[in-house]
C-alpha cells in the first residue's frame, strides 16, 4: 500500500490542507493514521462526501461534536474539556491542578496524591465535563430557562450542596446572595428578571460577541442560583458563541482578575470586560491554529 502526505492528498483533490487534517483527525478518511505528527493517507482513499445532514453550519461545532462522539483523545474537543473545566472551576476556588483535571477526564480517576482533596472539587469537575457535552449537543438550540437550569442541575448534582434542604439544584435560589460584595436580584424577582433578560437577548436576531458578553454581565448581576452562577454563565457564553458562529473563549487563570474587574466596571466602561474576552478569544484561536481548524 502506498501512502500520501496531507499536502499530496490535498493537492490531488484540490482541497485545503487544513480541511484534510480535520478529516483525518475526525476519522473521515478511511485508513489514515499518524506516524508521530504526520498523517499517512492511503493512496486510493476517497475524499469524504459532504453530507446535507451535517450537525450545523459551524465547522468548529461540527468538529467538537464529531470528536466528542468518537471519544477522540488529543484533539480540540479534548483540549476544550480540560481547559474550560480547569479554568472555570479554578476561578471559583477549586484546588485541583490542571494535571489532576486532565487525569479525571482521561481516566475517570484522581490518581495517586499525598494531598487532601475536596470531594466536591472532583464531583464538580466530572459534572462540568458533562455540561460541556450538553452545550455542544444543544449549541444550536435556543437559550432557555430550562436549558440554563439543566446546566446547573448537572453541575451541582451529588455535591455536598445538593444535600442541603435549602439548596435548589437545577432551580433558582431560595435565599438572597451577593457576588463580590455587590447585591444581586432577590429570590422572589429572579424568575421574572430572567424571563425579561432572555426576551431582550432573543429580540436581537443577529448576536455579536458584545451581545453575548453583555448577557453574561446581566446574568451574573441577577445571580439566579445559590451557587454555580459563574460556571453556568461561562458555559452559556461558550455555547452562544458556537450558536452564532463566533470563536468561543475560555477565561483562564491569567485573565481572572481582569475578568473580575470587567464585571465590576461594566456600567462605567464596557471595554474592560470586552477586551478581556477578546484576549481569551485570541488564545482559543491559537489552539484552533495548532489543530489546523479553519475559522
Amino acid at each position: 500500500m502506498q501512502y500520501l502526505s496531507v499536502s499530496q492528498f490535498a493537492e490531488k483533490w484540490g482541497v485545503p490542507e487544513r480541511t484534510i487534517r480535520n478529516y483525518c483527525a475526525t476519522g473521515r478518511i478511511k485508513g489514515a493514521f499518524l506516524t508521530g505528527k504526520t498523517w499517512n493517507i492511503p493512496e486510493d482513499a476517497l475524499l469524504p462526501q459532504k453530507s446535507s445532514s451535517r450537525f450545523s453550519d459551524n465547522p468548529l461545532l461540527n468538529i467538537l461534536k464529531e470528536q466528542k462522539n468518537m471519544k477522540l483523545k488529543g484533539g480540540i474537543y479534548h483540549r476544550t474539556q480540560i481547559d474550560l473545566t480547569y479554568n472555570s472551576n479554578r476561578i471559583e476556588g477549586s484546588k485541583l491542578t490542571e494535571e489532576q483535571t486532565r487525569y479525571i477526564f482521561e481516566t475517570n480517576t484522581i490518581g495517586v496524591t499525598n494531598e487532601t482533596i475536596n470531594v466536591d472539587d472532583i464531583i464538580e469537575t466530572s459534572n462540568h465535563f458533562r455540561c460541556i457535552d450538553l452545550i455542544i449537543e444543544k449549541a444550536k438550540s435556543k437559550l432557555t430557562e430550562s436549558l440554563i437550569k439543566e446546566l446547573h442541575y448537572i453541575l451541582k448534582s451529588s455535591t455536598s450542596d445538593s444535600r442541603k434542604d435549602w439548596f435548589r439544584v437545577g432551580d433558582y435560589k431560595k435565599l438572597p446572595n451577593e457576588v463580590g460584595g455587590m447585591e444581586t436580584c432577590s429570590p422572589k424577582e429572579v424568575q421574572n428578571t430572567m424571563k425579561e433578560l432572555l426576551n431582550s437577548y432573543h429580540s436581537q436576531k443577529s448576536k455579536t460577541i458584545e451581545d453575548i458578553i453583555e448577557f453574561h454581565y446581566k446574568f451574573e448581576c441577577i445571580h439566579p442560583f445559590q451557587d454555580g452562577n459563574g460556571r453556568v454563565g461561562r458555559l452559556i457564553m461558550f455555547k452562544e458563541c458556537l450558536a452564532n458562529n463566533l470563536i468561543p473563549f475560555i477565561i483562564d487563570e491569567d485573565l481572572k482578575w481582569f475578568y473580575y474587574r470587567g464585571l465590576q466596571e461594566w456600567e462605567k466602561a464596557h471595554g474592560y470586560l470586552i477586551d478581556t474576552c477578546l484576549t481569551a478569544q485570541d488564545k482559543y484561536k491559537d489552539s484552533l491554529n495548532y489543530f489546523k481548524i479553519d475559522y
